[in-house]
């Protein structure tokens, strides 16, 4: 169960990194598209796991790797953005968020 400030943190967090990956990563991708869709940070703020969705995209492996080797760059923008809010930056984890994969996927299986 997530308190309050949990979510509070969630949503924050969620709505800076989509900046940074609009502004910052995505020109680096050329015709990439990049959604934060989930972040869920742990009770002790320590760490913070972040979904991503990345379209169009065929080697979702190659860009979340070339994304994990450049966290540290991504965590310093995000604590230049939420410096005031919060005294400790969460440590980063990235993780490919899948969902509209498989809801394609179920679609594409039930027309047939």
């Amino acid at each position: 169960m997530e308190t309050t400030r949990q979510e509070k943190i969630n949503r924050l967090l969620q709505k800076e990194l989509a900046e940074i990956f609009r502004l910052n990563v995505a020109p680096h991708f050329h015709g990439i598209i990049f959604t934060v869709t989930y972040v869920k940070v742990t009770s002790d703020l320590s760490l913070a796991r972040v979904n991503l969705s990345m379209f169009p995209a065929d080697n979702k492996e190659t860009l979340i790797k070339e994304i994990k080797e450049h966290t540290k760059e991504i965590r310093l923008l995000l604590g230049r953005r939420i410096k005031n809010q919060l005294r400790i930056v969460p440590q980063l984890q990235f993780f490919i968020d899948d969902t509209l994969d498989k809801a394609r996927r179920i679609e594409e299986l039930l027309t047939q």
